[in-house]
């Protein structure tokens, strides 16, 4: 969390938030200008709280309120819309027993942060959502700390509900970091080698973790989890447009059934000048891009070299030489061409 603010309106809260501050030296402390002492530390407000906590709510990734649990409830209400979109807040009373995750206590990373907390302070942390106080597997966490993307979130809460009420889980994976829950699996969680096996398992709720696209009647009730393993290569004029690889790519991820979701980045070769396609595209999908100069790409054994690119690129392969080079692992697509200005390869980093 980049932003984290602190609101206290009394002044056993302010001490605490001054507490608070000490041992997180970025976080912002808010209070009323009644109780002002000109502390520098303290950056006073004289708008009703109201009005405050609306700004903060907006504005910062999570909030912490020094403050009644009922008074926090009514002062957020207005302001909240979706637990993808809204702050954490957690609230901690006035004489720092407890420190409870009060909103977005997954997603939003309250109930990490409450317990982080409640440790500094020597308090007590308040957890209420059902996959933590059962200790089972929170679904809409799954492989967030390696950067999973969740393909259809609409079947999250459904597959939750599953799980907190020991319904039998099955679980498939073909790619991402193996260690995405470290402890024991639940008693009513199972793992299969293969999807067939995952079909047939008559579970009632499936977890399936893969970069490839699947055809089947479970995926309604299965949540789809993109760990970002593919590296795409591409290889481009100085004036290929963002459009041109759009469509390219499009018909690439199509044809090898793999999903755009885990896409971890886009390589290409360095030219003089970055080429403005491949930066929108980038931009447009929230993908980052990497260079290669000619001399890190010229000796990547390709299945597909080319005379041609050599002369003009100076390395007999772009768009292969450069996956490969990324991922450290092996293409899953050798090099398409799209004439007259744009080839791409995609490679699959290693688990």
């Amino acid at each position: 969390m980049e932003k984290i603010s602190v609101l206290a309106i009394t002044k056993n809260g302010i001490k605490i938030g001054l507490s608070l501050k000490e041992k997180y030296p970025s976080w912002r402390i808010f209070a009323p200008a009644k109780f002002s002492d000109n502390s520098a530390e303290i950056e006073w407000y004289s708008e009703p709280t109201a009005e405050k906590i609306a700004e903060l709510f907006k504005t910062n990734d999570a909030l912490i309120c020094l403050f009644s649990l009922g008074a926090v409830i009514r002062l957020i209400s207005p302001h909240i819309k979706d637990k993808k979109t809204d702050p954490a807040v957690l609230v901690i009373d006035d004489k720092k027993n407890f420190v409870i995750s009060a909103l977005s206590g997954h997603l939003g990373g309250a109930n990490e942060l409450a317990e982080q907390i409640a440790k500094k302070l020597g308090a007590t942390s308040v957890i209420t959502t059902a996959a933590d106080v059962n200790k089972t597997i929170p679904v809409d966490l799954v492989g967030k700390e390696f950067g999973w993307k969740i393909d259809d979130d609409s079947t999250v809460t459904k597959i939750s509900a599953l799980m907190v009420n020991e319904e039998k889980i099955g679980v498939y994976q073909d790619a991402g970091n193996k260690n995405w829950w470290k402890a024991d699996l639940p008693k009513n969680v199972k793992i299969y080698s293969s999807f067939d096996e995952l079909k047939n398992s008559k579970s009632k709720g499936f977890l399936i973790i893969s970069d490839k696209i699947f055809e089947s009647e479970i995926l309604r009730d299965a949540v789809v989890y993109r760990p970002p393993n593919l590296v795409v290569g591409i290889g481009l004029h100085w004036d290929t447009s963002k459009e041109t690889i759009k469509e390219g790519l499009q018909s690439c991820f199509e044809k090898n059934n793999l999903s755009p979701l885990s896409i971890a980045k886009f390589v290409s070769l360095k030219k003089p000048q970055d080429v403005t396609g491949l930066i929108e595209i980038g931009k447009e999908m929230n993908v980052p891009i990497e260079y290669f100069e000619k001399d890190d790409l010229m000796n990547i054994q390709v299945p597909n070299p080319s005379q041609t690119v050599k002369t003009f690129e100076g390395t007999p392969s772009v768009s292969e030489a450069s996956a490969i080079k990324a991922s450290g692992g092996q293409l899953v697509m050798q090099k398409q061409k799209f004439p007259p200005n744009l080839t791409i390869a995609i490679a699959r980093i290693p688990n």
